[in-house]
Parts: structure tokens; C-alpha cells; sequence
């Protein structure tokens, strides 16, 4: 029966209904995949402060602004949280897997692989180095980090993580040990690290697709090892990248020339923010043996006529629409990392350590999950009604902070006036002794 939305009061009475079970919803994911790995109530407490206020819509997200917020005296709590206490990253992570697999379900799962950078200032943070960002598309003073989105077609969330450690700082080791990084840890490429977190999933979901980006789609050894575990997959390449033909090898901007008008098919790369995303594409039959079929897919923009081109791989022949749909899901990461970063502060972090930097990542991680998780859950029990789209992560944040606002009192406001203001004192004190001792 569709509902219209005739009586706001009505539909306004039925969304608060529906909001009063969020908290609950959120103590759920804290209970089951964050406390298990705390050993201590203190410490279970500060997680669960910590990531209710990552959820809050504040201007800035680090430990003193969440832990004002959360009504704590100081930020000590949740520094202690992100740097000392005892919990085991990898178990946090694999709960957080666990939780994303079991409410987004595993009925068509894409597994996509990308990485984004953080800007930052100084050389000291972990992993921070002069490196190529896609956040500005240059070359910037960042942190770049290596992502896994869990997508289904309905809803999507990031599942693992990999901070890369580029050869500035895996080749001094008295660098890597002032931020903490194990000694274990060495240099890892990209698509490694991406290798390494599209197997721990697929230990879960074995039939699932994996797409990615060119840094991905061109290293031979991430193909040959999703090949050789028959793992389909959609990766961009580039424009001259070669491929062999019956009379001579060449680029795949070289082949699209000579794709007849008649191969091209308009197909949807999947429903947009202003509609479906129309493309013109083709296909390109490459090598079908025993261990799967390859092809390369071309996308050609049906405005501007740019074009892109795709490695695809499947253990047996599959249509046009499936390699389409697999390459479209790619853009659910970017739209992760916006929500991540914008709803629950995956990029504001200030922390300079490496258990701090994972912390923080799988915590803001575990924040953004509940939103998915949550945002499928109305949609699916409670669709909204006629007139109205559905419940999105944002508006689901926005309603939680406003209609299940933190009890602060006026004092602790005041006091953390005063708490911020001899900090500074303090810091202003030492830059001055600082400067003098550098002048004697």
C-alpha cells in the first residue's frame, strides 16, 4: 500500500518511532564488535562515548572535540583508548567484517579496492610523505591509505583497511620505530595491500566480484592471483595498455577506434543522484581458456566521447550487463569515503602513531558501518512513504544527534574553556623557553 504524505504529523510521528530504536541499534554494534576486544568497562565506556560522538556533526573531529562533546573532563580517556589500551586491531577488524557481511547480506557483493589521501602537515605523522593524492590529483604532503568497500546493490560500507608505508619510511628504521610502526612491517605496494584485504573477505563471501581503479587493474600479479582463485573482476586500465590481436598487438585506444558503431551498447552504470548513469559501451572478446574468459570493456562518455577501458575476467562467460553493473559499483568507494570522511571524520584524525592511526580508522569505520547498516534497515522494513525519499546515512546522523542530544551542563562547557586556555598557556610557555634556548 503506498502512503502519501498528506499528514506530515504523521509520517513525522512514524520517523521518530523509527529513530527510537537507533540508539539501540548503535549500542548493538558497540556490544558485539568493539567491547568483546576491551578488556577493561573504562575502556568499553570510552569506545562507546567515542564513536556515538564521531556520529555528531561537529566542526572538527579529534580527541579533545569528542571528548567534550561526550561530557568528558579532558581528552585523556580517549587518547588512552587510541594509544594504549589493550585491544587487538585485527580482531576489531574482523568483527567489523563480520557485522558489515551480516546486515548488508551476500547476495551480489562487489569487493572494491581504492585508496585516499589525507593532507597533513610536518613529516612526523606515520606514512606521511611527497606523494601523489587522488583527493587534489597532485602531489601533496599526505597519508594515503589503502581502502576495501563492501557493496551490494543496495547499500555499501568500507570492511578493511592498509596504511601505505612508502620507501622514505620503510627504509629507515629509526623513523618507523619513533611512530611505532611493528618491526615485521616493511614496504608493501598498493595492490598488495589491496591482495591482502580481498582475501580475508573472500574467506566470507567466495563468490564475489572485485572492481578497481588503474593501480589496481594493471598490476599482473593481483589478476593472476584473483584469476587463479576464479574471482571475477572489473579493474580500469589504461588507454595504452596493449593487447595481442591476430595481426598485431595494440592499445586498447588503438582497438576502440575499430569497434564497429553497431558494438556499441547503451547500458547504466547504475542509478546516480540525478538519475541513471547512461554510457555507451563495448565489448572486446580476449582470451577463453580453461581457467575463465577475459574481455576488455570499453565505457565511452555518450556527452564527451572520453573513454575508459577495463581488464575482465569471469570462470565462465557472462553477459554484457553483469560486467557493466560490476564496473559501475566501482563509484560506491568514492561515495564511502565521502560519507566516512564527512559524517564520521575518517580524514580528521591527529594522531601521529601507528596503532593510533588504525584505532582511529577502524573506530570511524565501525561509526560509518552502523549508518549502512542502519540507513538498509529502514529502507527495507520502513520504506519511506510517497513523496519522500528514503532515510539516507546523513539524515539518519543529523535526527540521531538532534533527537538524542548529549546532557551538557553549562560548567562543563565552561570548564573546558578553561582546560583549552592552559593548554595554550602551556604550549605559548614552552615555545617561548624553546626559542630562548635556541637564541643563548
Amino acid at each position: 500500500m503506498v502512503v502519501k504524505t498528506t499528514n506530515k504529523q504523521a509520517v513525522a510521528t512514524a520517523t521518530s518511532v523509527a529513530a527510537q530504536r537507533w540508539p539501540h541499534l548503535l549500542n548493538e554494534v558497540i556490544d558485539t564488535a568493539v567491547n568483546p576486544h576491551l578488556a577493561r568497562p573504562e575502556t568499553r565506556s570510552t569506545a562507546r562515548d567515542l564513536i556515538r560522538a564521531l556520529l555528531a556533526p561537529l566542526t572538527r573531529k579529534n580527541c579533545w572535540t569528542l571528548a567534550e562533546h561526550a561530557g568528558h573532563g579532558a581528552p585523556y580517556r580517549m587518547q588512552h583508548l587510541l594509544a594504549r589500551a589493550h585491544l587487538n586491531e585485527n580482531a576489531l577488524a574482523a568483527a567489523l567484517r563480520s557485522y558489515v557481511i551480516r546486515c548488508l547480506g551476500t547476495d551480489d557483493v562487489v569487493l572494491v579496492v581504492d585508496e585516499t589521501g589525507d593532507i597533513k602537515k610536518g613529516r612526523d605523522t606515520v606514512g606521511v610523505s611527497r606523494q601523489y593524492t587522488g583527493v587534489t590529483g597532485q602531489i601533496e604532503n599526505c597519508q594515503v591509505a589503502v581502502y576495501l568497500a563492501y557493496t551490494t546493490p543496495d547499500a555499501h560500507a568500507l570492511i578493511d583497511h592498509r596504511l601505505y608505508l612508502p620507501s622514505s619510511w620503510s627504509e629507515d628504521a629509526a623513523r618507523l620505530a619513533t611512530a611505532g610502526v611493528p618491526t615485521d612491517v616493511g614496504f608493501v605496494t598498493k595492490p598488495e595491500l589491496a591482495r591482502q584485504m580481498i582475501a580475508a573477505a573472500l574467506e566470507h563471501v567466495p563468490h564475489a566480484w572485485v572492481a578497481g581503479d588503474e593501480v589496481y587493474g594493471r598490476n599482473p600479479d593481483l589478476r593472476a592471483y584473483l584469476e587463479k582463485h576464479r574471482v571475477g573482476y572489473v579493474m580500469e586500465m589504461a588507454a595504452t595498455d596493449t593487447i595481442t590481436t591476430p595481426r598485431e598487438p595494440l592499445t586498447v585506444k588503438e582497438l576502440a577506434v575499430l569497434v564497429p558503431t553497431q558494438a556499441w551498447q547503451k547500458r547504466s552504470a547504475g542509478a546516480g543522484a540525478k538519475g541513471q548513469r547512461f554510457y555507451d559501451w563495448a565489448l572486446i572478446d580476449d582470451v577463453a581458456d580453461s581457467d575463465g574468459v577475459r574481455w576488455v570493456l570499453i565505457r565511452r562518455n555518450r556527452t564527451t566521447a572520453e573513454l575508459a577501458f577495463f581488464h575482465c575476467y569471469a570462470p565462465e562467460v557472462v553477459s554484457l550487463g553483469r560486467l557493466v553493473a560490476v564496473a559501475g559499483r566501482r563509484w560506491r568507494v568514492e561515495e564511502s569515503f565521502a560519507q566516512g570522511k564527512g559524517l564520521a571524520g575518517l580524514d580528521e584524525h591527529q594522531v601521529r602513531t601507528w596503532t593510533s592511526w588504525h584505532r582511529w580508522s577502524l573506530l570511524v569505520m565501525v561509526a560509518y558501518g552502523f549508518l549502512a547498516a542502519c540507513r538498509l534497515r529502514e529502507a527495507r522494513h520502513h520504506p519511506a512513504p510517497e513523496g519522500l525519499v528514503a532515510l539516507t546515512c546523513n539524515e539518519i546522523a543529523r535526527l540521531l544527534e538532534a533527537l538524542f542530544p548529549p546532557e551538557l551542563h553549562p560548567e562543563h562547557v565552561l570548564a573546558w574553556s578553561v582546560f583549552r586556555r592552559s593548554h595554550q598557556a602551556r604550549a605559548l610557555h614552552c615555545h617561548y623557553r624553546r626559542q630562548a634556548a635556541q637564541e643563548s
